[in-house]
């Protein structure tokens, strides 16, 4: 955490960092700073972690220490600007998806209120984090990272349409602890904030100014705990990040590596970078002097992890790829090879990745005592900062109660809302509830109204998230409205079955469709609720309106022959409307006059002679001059199971049995039984004739002989 105060014209800077506190007095000229003086006190204990004060008193005594011995030389120190430390900024990933079916295309205010929810989100898997006991947060900034329509990325949701609708964010949080914390530590030692900032937007403002912001850069502030990581894009600071790992990282490889005691390996690290060889004394009390590359080597795995863990969450808060260029700041900065080991994890070239020191503050001038180091391009930067951007408290009232926001950026509605605890769910009325029903065995789901957004006022004016806020304003949120709970009528699920009336064989009918709900007969302005059960019969067709007739007047003439159903359409009843004939798929019309000819019942022989069934062989011959005809019966016949004659009448499904008889061709003794006849008794004797010639009782005869008896008597 660092800072910096106004005094006449020169600002009193602080940087407390995990190992120490650093005090700087800037002079401010017209064009330009001076860094006038500066002082470093090491903390006596571990009283701050990664960023934040553990020990409020023993920090405190430490600032105290610096303002006392920088007033000696520069008079009363009263008020100071802070800057929370960017190690502790919290960085969660958030989603929101949204159902969006049944609303018009996607506004530009729907995809903020959209974006809002999926911060609220991420604000929310940060406070049921287990390593999370503060319960509230300042959201310090967050970039969206796609959008989603239907579950595939998509570049913009506006004017888009379809099912679903999703935002994928990535949001910065300050814990508010950080900054109370920060607060009683100035209060203690007679401190009070005159205006505050970021650490690494104090080194952003320095090093990348808003003319550079256009490019993907980040700036990386490597400490002895942390390393701070800032990315500027499209004009602006996009995200913040912070991983548990720096230079001290490096000065635990070389204690391990040589037996040396923390403070004798931080010395050694330091000299790794002025010199080609490194002297030591291990905890033993040998002294060691070995070349600089060889320790390199030796701790090179470090400083490999060191890169790692920093290109990996470069890359996190890049949208997965590496940025146009990187700087580096900080006393861990100077780690050797760490510039390569970075390029290389990023596929940067070299040349992308550079440590910038002193030399790269524009306007900054150094007194003669002060060092030109990395390490102080931050709190250098914070003053500086404090003094062109000083973040301050605002104040606002939203649904009348008053909220206190960090300004740490342009705040907008959005901000205020968050501040409040305004939930997302409470920017939308409830949707309506939906009902399930299933009609004729198929589930159908009914959804409820969607609810319609609230209004937002900002001082009595309807406002969006994202317009921007000014201290003491006053916003107000008018609940939307709820949606309406599904309601639907008989007839909006099935349709207009209204009554038919028609005429069928001069007889009136009116034709009402068969509707039942949860098996009872229902009107069709019949309300459904949850889990109704429908089941209707249109009766919309010629064939479902006769098959409701008590006589049958359609049904197709269907018999089993053989086993095998065999449909006679020669005896199914023919329907008409007027002279026009109509099948069964006719679809009725209100007034129809429907007329049904409905055939005899067959016998069986008209049956067999309409199937084409050749159950008898016909012989037509003449006998004495007069016409016979010979009927020989080819198959047997059973109806039902009982033998009947050829006469019998055969009904609907009725079952007939054919069996084929052998095959006689006519003899001529055929013909007596088909004629009456009787032999005279004068006849002496007889002669059989076909056609002229003499034949035999039991000689065959074909269809057209001429046959006769002569007798002598």
């Amino acid at each position: 955490m660092k800072g910096c105060m106004i005094l006449s014209n020169k600002l009193f800077a602080l940087d407390i960092g995990t190992r120490s506190v650093v005090g700087i007095i800037l002079t401010e000229m017209e064009d330009c700073f001076h860094v006038e003086d500066l002082l470093i006190i090491e903390h006596k204990e571990r009283s701050m972690i990664d960023g934040q004060i553990h020990n409020i008193v023993s920090v405190a005594k430490v600032i105290t220490d610096i303002k006392e011995q920088l007033e000696e030389r520069h008079g009363k120190l009263e008020r100071v600007s802070v800057a929370a430390a960017g190690r502790a900024l919290k960085t969660e990933n958030g989603s929101m998806a949204i159902d969006i079916s049944n609303q018009a295309l996607f506004s530009i205010e729907d995809i903020n209120r959209l974006e809002l929810a999926a911060v609220q989100q991420a604000q929310q898997k940060l406070l049921s984090s287990a390593s999370t006991t503060d319960d509230y947060y300042y959201c310090v900034g967050y970039s969206v990272l796609h959008y989603e329509l239907d579950g595939e990325r998509i570049g913009s949701l506006i004017d888009q349409s379809g099912r679903t609708a999703s935002a994928h964010v990535i949001a910065t949080f300050l814990p508010r602890v950080v900054v109370e914390s920060l607060l009683s530590a100035l209060k203690r030692a007679d401190l009070e904030m005159e205006a505050l900032t970021l650490e690494p937007i104090a080194a952003i403002n320095v090093l990348i100014p808003p003319s550079m912001r256009r490019l993907n850069v980040a700036l990386v502030d490597i400490g002895a705990g942390t390393s701070d990581i800032a990315l500027t894009d499209n004009n602006t600071v996009v995200a913040y990040g912070m991983v548990p790992i720096a230079g001290d990282e490096i000065t635990e490889a070389l204690s391990n590596e040589y037996l040396l005691d923390f403070p004798v390996a931080e010395l050694a690290k330091r000299a790794l970078t002025t010199g080609e060889f490194v002297t030591f004394n291990d905890i033993l009390g040998f002294e060691q002097q070995i070349a600089a590359s060889e320790v390199i080597l030796k701790i090179k795995p470090s400083i490999e992890k060191l890169a790692d863990s920093i290109g990996t969450e470069i890359k996190k808060l890049n949208n997965g790829k590496p940025p146009q260029a990187i700087m580096l700041v900080g006393g861990g900065s100077l780690t050797p090879q760490l510039t390569k080991e970075l390029s290389m994890h990023l596929d940067l070239p070299e040349n992308r990745v550079g440590i910038r020191g002193l030399d790269a503050l524009a306007s900054v001038s150094l007194g003669e005592a002060i060092p030109s180091s990395p390490a102080l391009v931050t709190p250098i930067g914070i003053a500086i900062a404090a003094k062109r951007a000083p973040i301050h408290y605002m104040t606002v009232i939203v649904n009348e109660r008053t909220i206190r926001l960090f300004e740490l950026k342009e705040m907008t509605v959005g901000d205020a809302l968050l501040a409040a605890n305004i939930k997302a769910k409470q920017l939308y009325g409830k949707p309506g509830l939906g009902i399930s029903i299933t009609v004729n065995g198929n589930r159908l789901i009914i959804p409820g109204e969607h609810g319609k957004p609230s209004v937002i006022l900002q001082n009595g004016q309807p406002a969006s998230t994202k317009d921007p806020i000014s201290n003491g304003d006053v916003l107000s949120l008018q609940p939307g409205k709820d949606g309406e709970d599904a309601s639907v009528t008989l007839e909006k699920i099935i349709g207009d079955l209204s009554s038919l009336e028609v005429q069928l064989n001069g007889r009136l009918h009116t034709i009402t469709p068969h509707v039942l709900v949860n098996g009872k007969q229902a009107s069709l302005s019949q309300q459904i609720h949850d889990s109704d059960e429908i089941i209707y019969h249109p009766l919309t067709t010629v064939k479902d309106f006769l098959s409701q007739q008590e006589e049958v007047l359609y049904e197709p003439f269907e018999v089993f022959i053989n086993d095998q159903k065999v449909v006679v359409d020669a005896y199914t009843p023919k329907i008409f409307i007027g002279e026009k004939q109509i099948d069964g798929n006719y679809k009725l019309s209100h007034g129809d006059c429907i007329h049904t000819v409905c055939p005899q019942p067959p016998t069986v022989n008209d049956l067999l002679q309409t199937i084409g069934e050749k159950h008898q062989s016909i012989t037509k011959i003449t006998f004495n001059g007069d016409p016979v005809t010979i009927i020989h019966t080819n198959a047997s016949v059973l109806v039902n199971g009982q033998k009947v004659s050829l006469a019998t009448k055969i009904r609907r499904h009725d079952e007939l049995t054919i069996t084929q008889l052998p095959q006689h061709a006519p003899v001529f003794s055929d013909v007596f039984k088909f004629i009456e006849y009787t032999l005279p008794s004068s006849a002496s004797s007889y002669q059989l004739l076909c056609n002229g010639q003499m034949i035999g009782f039991n000689d065959t005869i074909t269809d057209g002989d001429e046959l006769a008896i002569i007798y002598t008597p």
